[in-house]
């Protein structure tokens, strides 16, 4: 069963009452409340993770680790917080500390990244009148693939603040309190990823700025053809391939995050008879 969940990251959000229904029948060991609680979070946390370490296979196993800790750890859960707070700081400190993925090893930063793409060859693309759905869908690809490379020049603070309060639309009250920082810090740390996107773009994305030679098509390759994108600002740019991505990656976690949390349903029940 595939469930629809309201943002879980948005103010006000009314998923709360419903997990902590859900957090009490799974310590009873209702094996069918754990699992809807982790198919509840599992794309909301994978979405995280897939933009922090951008290789899908990283992101997969991100995900399973981190419903692990939160499936064996329910018991620790207390009143005090929101479920929300409790089980998206134990994302926040995962992707955090998470060991370099495969992509990040590459140690990117903004020059590095600018200096590959100016050595990206022209390419003699056929004229764009008489585009194809291949070329379309190669452009968008390339397009995703860019604006995704471009967040992991950004440290992981910053990217992460970016993705929560960016992509997400996490308010800075509600990212403040997941980053335990202060509503202040949140808001100056998502300026400072924003101007520092925005700075790379406008010298080098030819969708920021026409000037630019850099151009989508130029990179999806010159055996199809390429289509016409309109100029749009480096925060739609990031934040429109968010949806293309999730589209494409929706079910990947699934499987892997529920079949997870049933292996973990034994160890919960232990946990809880210790307690």
């Amino acid at each position: 069963m595939i469930l629809h969940v309201q943002n879980p990251l948005a103010d006000g959000a009314s998923t709360d009452p419903e997990d902590r229904t859900l957090v009490l029948r799974a310590r009873s060991g209702e094996r069918a409340a754990l699992e809807e609680l982790v198919q509840r979070h599992q794309r909301w946390i994978y979405n995280i993770a897939i933009r922090m370490l951008h290789h899908p296979q990283d992101a997969e196993d991100a995900t399973q680790e981190i419903l692990l800790k939160a499936v064996t750890r329910l018991s620790s859960f207390e009143d005090r917080s929101s479920f929300r707070t409790w089980l998206y700081r134990i994302v926040v400190n995962h992707v955090l500390n998470v060991k370099r993925g495969r992509v990040e090893r590459k140690a990117l930063n903004f020059k590095a990244y600018g200096d590959d793409l100016d050595a990206t060859p022209d390419l003699d693309l056929p004229d764009p009148a008489s585009g194809s759905p291949e070329a379309s869908l190669l452009v968008a690809e390339a397009m995703i693939t860019c604006t995704s490379g471009m967040l992991l020049c950004l440290d992981r603070e910053q990217r992460l603040t970016y993705i929560l309060g960016e992509i997400l639309g996490t308010s800075d009250t509600v990212g403040a309190e997941l980053l335990e920082i202060t509503r202040e810090n949140f808001r100056q740390r998502l300026s400072r990823a924003r101007r520092d996107l925005h700075n790379f773009m406008n010298g080098k994305c030819g969708l920021v700025n026409p000037a630019n030679p850099c151009r989508c098509a130029k990179t999806a390759g010159s055996s199809t053809q390429a289509t016409s994108i309109p100029k749009i600002s480096s925060s739609r740019a990031i934040t429109w391939s968010r949806s293309a991505r999730r589209r494409r990656r929706r079910s990947r976690p699934s499987r892997r995050s529920t079949i997870a949390a049933r292996r973990s349903t034994a160890s919960t029940r232990s946990t809880n008879r210790r307690t």
